[in-house]
Formats: structure tokens, C-alpha cells, sequence
């Protein structure tokens, strides 16, 4: 079963008891390089693999670039 979210504003479909873990892994990003906020709210890094998605959850993941 799937639920949908809405990542960068933008509606997606994802497992049902899927995490944050899970989305980052699903768009094949570093986890290091990414910040993430979930209803606005910050997710740390620490709770990633432990906040689990829920339906009309908004979801802004941010990937870090860094430079000089």
C-alpha cells in the first residue's frame, strides 16, 4: 500500500511506513549532503531512519553543495 506526500511541493507516492531514511535512499542521495524538514520542521540526521512519512506530509528535502 502507498500513501501520498508532498516532496519540494511536488505530490509523490511512497510505501506505506516508509521513513525519511527511505525517501533519501529512493532519490539516491548522500544522507550527509541532504537537509530535510518535514511539516516544517527540521528532521536531524539522527531521526532520519526513524520519522516515518505520513499521509499529506509536506516534505522539503535540500541538497548541500559545498565550494570555495
Amino acid at each position: 500500500m502507498e500513501i501520498e506526500i508532498h516532496l519540494n511541493g511536488e505530490p509523490r507516492r511512497v510505501p506505506e511506513g516508509a521513513t525519511v531514511a527511505d525517501l533519501i535512499g529512493s532519490l539516491e542521495l548522500v544522507p550527509e549532503q541532504v537537509a530535510v524538514e518535514r511539516n516544517r520542521l527540521l528532521v536531524r540526521r539522527a531521526e532520519h531512519g526513524s520519522t516515518r512519512l505520513a499521509p499529506g506530509d509536506e516534505v522539503e528535502v535540500v541538497t548541500l553543495v559545498g565550494g570555495g
